[in-house]
């Protein structure tokens, strides 16, 4: 089917909910639920009172049903959640290094470690992978790996939009968001589902499958199973220089051009990342003994395969590997020709002498000297990598992701009195990821370099106790007080493992400008292993003072191995006016420690800057090279040195709840203030760095050359380090505050014969950089990207409806107006328009169409993007895949 006729054909059917039946989903008293049923449901997230609903909780809580979570083209639950919660954002990762196989996402705009994650109200592991290229809100966080959940094991996700630190413990600043998992002992079902993009690309599929059974008369054991695969697409854009290197001559540049089966028009793959292999499994299983008490179980296990691309490496100026020293037209040093970089491989001074470099001659200097080339090319002493990859080349980096939990505990209730409620568990989980960069070079080697590498990998491993009670005591207020209260251990462990030798090798030729390591992602040298533990005790209490009004407090103790304690509380209450109107408010402080592998990880990656490829390494500071770093930011702060510890919070909420006629509405405002925020930052000049520490070079390759031979630092410590422009390091740096508006609101109505809602939800969010550190603050596009990179608004109006066989849904999502700070310009708003419609043909067995950017809608282009290849936006919240339809066939018994 054509483009434009498929177009039509999925606006015709969207047009067409109008007139026949789409399902509806009823709401709380209170507008934050979104629900299969009008009764209230019981939350878990926010309160430890038992049988409490979101519309009884002094702070706002959305719970959102399987069926409204899943009606979407994706089937990641990160995508889920950006259409679902108006606050949540997650975009595409084409070129992002680790980022591309654990996408950061970003709660009510603060990092994606500020919010914390629960899998059936137990705290989940991070991520294995540490985000260093974040688009500035998200640079080196690490946070939780959520698309590892299987979106078919939910029965709904309970969505704390508050301050809970006091109540759960570190990272809960943003909020909290809890996947409760389905119970049911009989039935399930069966789905199989489609998709692709208009153009084309991006086919994708999943299989899944989930059973309840029942364990006698008194348990069940529930289990999903899903299995999918997701083509990459290709959305770049014709380069200027490759453009030219072909107008030029270079045929071999051309031959880049061949990606995906597109042909003879872009050099590089930029695009949404092939997920292959994606394989999710999970159970959910409980065995009550008696009436009292009941053991439980929940396990997770996940992998898959991410490759995502790189940028192009141009043959006549990617530095390391290609660019030389001005040379005259022999190739001697001295004149003011530009040149492709030539290696003595005897080294320097020893038997043949060897070219400075190949002259760039010929239409706008792309072409090489052919004299000079082809005497480097006749000697077996003298080597250029214009030789063996004349048309440059474009790294494919990915990782192979596993990831597993396992929670196991025993609850019930003691007799005494009013009842000893008890809850005794352990979590355990990990996540591992073993990188891979193909279609690269380690320059240093010069023709012995392989063109694959495995850089090495990465583990997240955390271990928790947790022993939690609650009693009801009669105080003589409205209800009884429910008093809770418990302890927790956790420890957590970041593991590092050395990649193959050719990746990290400092190889002959590192001492004539040829860069170590493999080009974009150089391999880890050495593995290591880091810890940390902590233990936290809280109490929470929470009671009906009156009829009309409901007040809660926490109070929690943490104290981490190696950050200190931290003491933190939280004050809320529920005010009800009359039946039909509520005020809330909350007041709460709270506080996220770094992990362990922000304190001790190196790193290297390559980043677009204004269009020129720049490395960067994050550097620990118990290091060699992370001395220096510090001595050289000491040098600058009169003799003050960066510290890492935990970063605090407070939070203050307020809202009213009203029903009128029949709509539902709920209005909270928010202000987050987060201090001394665990960042990388600002990026150091390593050259400089190294000329404080004694050097005269003007390259950092001779710098460190220079200073080894001086003895001040052994060469061997700075493996990877030969062409880095820039440093940066983890310290606890600034101050934000952010302030924002959720609204929600829901009218059901009677339509055509069916039942019919609408509802609307909505988020305004605005931070402001309040103190951008002292020691190293962060730079000025850092503050542009944590002020301005996500839209201040965004919100989504949705149309649902069911009658007889029928069921849909008919969403416009809004996405407000953004800066791309990575390229400099304004990007306008954009509104994206969701449709699903599904008919049961048989008892149990239901078809659906559906399609997600029904009109096709792509973000602003990028005005420089013939520098880049980049077409669109990388950090778009709307994602630059364009329109995409999926069908999809579903099973209940």
């Amino acid at each position: 089917m054509q483009k434009s006729a498929l177009k039509s054909w999925l606006a015709l059917s969207a047009s067409s909910l109008m007139l026949v039946a789409l399902p509806a989903h009823a709401q709380d008293s209170l507008g934050d639920t979104v629900v299969d049923t009008a009764e209230d449901v019981v939350i878990t997230t926010g309160t430890r009172r038992a049988l409490r609903s979101a519309a009884d909780t002094p702070a706002p809580v959305d719970v959102i049903s399987a069926v409204e979570f899943t009606a979407n083209a994706a089937d990641d639950v990160q995508d889920l959640l950006r259409t679902a919660v108006p606050s949540y954002n997650v975009n595409t990762q084409p070129i992002s290094d680790a980022a591309s196989i654990v996408r950061p996402a970003n709660l009510r705009g603060l990092s994606p470690d500020n919010t914390l994650v629960l899998l059936n109200g137990k705290r989940r592991h991070r991520g294995a992978v540490i985000a260093f290229l974040g688009g500035g809100i998200a640079d080196g966080s690490q946070g939780v790996d959520v698309s590892s959940i299987p979106s078919m094991a939910l029965k709904q996700v309970e969505v704390l939009r508050d301050g809970a630190s006091s109540q759960y413990g570190s990272d809960a600043i943003a909020g909290v968001i809890n996947f409760v998992l389905k119970d049911d002992s009989t039935g399930g079902a069966i789905e199989a589902k489609y998709g692709s993009t208009y153009d084309g690309d991006g086919d994708n599929y999943r299989f899944g499958a989930n059973m309840g059974f029942a364990l006698g008369d008194q348990g069940f054991f529930n289990v999903t199973a899903e299995y999918g695969e997701t083509d990459g697409t290709v959305r770049a854009a014709p380069r200027t220089d490759v453009t030219a290197l072909v107008a030029a001559g270079n045929t071999a540049a051309a031959q880049n051009r061949v990606i995906n089966g597109y042909t003879d028009e872009y050099a590089q793959y930029w695009g949404q990342p092939d997920v292959e292999n994606d394989i999710k499994l999970l159970f959910n299983t409980a065995l009550a003994f008696n009436e009292q008490a009941e053991v439980y179980a929940t396990g997770t296990y996940a992998e898959r395969t991410t490759t995502g691309g790189f940028f192009y490496r141009n043959p006549t100026n990617r530095g390391g590997v290609y660019r030389g020293p001005s040379v005259d037209a022999d190739g001697n040093l001295g004149g003011d020709l530009a040149s492709v970089r030539v290696g003595d491989l005897d080294g320097l001074g020893v038997g043949e002498a060897c070219p400075a470099g190949i002259p760039l001659s010929g239409t706008d200097g792309l072409i090489p000297d052919a004299t000079v080339l082809a005497q480097v090319t006749a000697s077996d002493n003298c080597f250029s990598f214009i030789e063996t990859i004349p048309g440059g080349f474009v790294p494919r980096f990915g990782g192979d992701l596993r990831d597993f939990g396992l929670t196991g505990g025993l609850r019930g209730l003691l007799d005494l009195g009013n009842g000893l409620s008890y809850d005794l568990s352990v979590t355990h989980g990990a996540s591992r990821v073993d990188f891979f960069i193909n279609n690269t070079v380690n320059a240093s080697l010069g023709p012995n370099t392989p063109r694959d590498f495995i850089p090495g990998g990465q583990e997240q491993s955390e271990t928790t106790l947790n022993a939690d009670f609650s009693y009801l005591l009669d105080v003589g207020l409205a209800s009884e007080l429910s008093i809770a209260f418990g302890t927790e251990y956790r420890k957590e462990q970041f593991d590092l493992f050395a990649g193959d030798a050719a990746s990290f090798a400092l190889g002959p030729l590192a001492d004539q400008g040829f860069s170590s390591s493999s080009n974009g992602f150089g391999g880890f040298p050495n593995s290591s292993s880091n810890s940390q533990d902590s233990i936290g005790t809280y109490i929470d209490l929470e009671a009906e003072v009156t009829d009309q009004l409901t007040l809660q407090g926490a109070v929690r103790y943490e104290d981490f191995s190696d950050f200190g304690n931290t003491v933190d509380f939280k004050i809320a209450g529920l005010y009800k006016v009359n039946d039909n109107v509520s005020l809330r408010s909350t007041f709460s402080t709270g506080f996220h420690a770094p992990t362990a592998g922000q304190a001790n990880i190196t790193n290297v990656t390559t980043q677009n800057v204004n269009g020129v490829l720049v490395d960067q390494g994050t550097l620990p500071l118990n290091t060699a090279a992370g001395q220096l770093a510090a001595d050289f930011i000491a040098s600058q702060n009169g003799g003050n040195t960066p510290e890492l510890g935990t970063e605090d919070a407070t939070s203050l909420s307020a809202g009213v709840a009203f029903s009128a006629a029949g709509v539902n509405v709920t209005l909270d405002a928010f202000q987050i203030d987060v201090d001394n925020r665990i960042a990388l930052g600002a990026n150091v000049n390593f050259l400089e760095a190294l000329q404080f520490a004694g050097a005269t070079a003007d390259t950092v390759g001779g710098a460190l050359t220079e200073l080894n031979a001086a003895g001040t630092i052994n060469r061997a410590d700075f493996v990877g380090l030969d062409d880095l422009a820039q440093f940066r390091f983890f310290s606890n740096s600034f101050d934000t505050r952010s302030r924002g508006v959720d609204l929600v609101a829901r009218y059901p109505f009677g339509f055509a014969g069916g039942d019919s809602a609408i509802a609307v939800a909505a988020n305004y969010t605005d931070t402001e950089v309040t103190n951008r550190g002292d020691i190293n603050p962060i730079s000025d596009g850092r503050v542009q990207s944590l002020e301005e990179l996500l839209p201040n608004v965004k919100g989504s109006a949705t149309w649902t409806h069911s009658q007889g066989i029928f069921r849909g849904l008919l969403r416009a999502n809004y996405y407000g107006k953004w800066f791309d700070t990575g390229n400099g310009n304004p990007v306008g708003a954009e509104v994206l328009v969701d449709a699903e419609i599904a008919a049961e043909v048989r008892s149990g067995v239901e078809f659906a169409i559906g399609a997600s950017n029904l009109f096709d809608n792509y973000p602003d282009e990028n005005p420089g993007f013939g520098g880049s290849g980049q077409l669109y936006p990388e950090a778009a919240p709307t994602g630059f895949n364009g329109g995409q339809y999926y069908g999809k066939v579903r099973i209940n018994f």
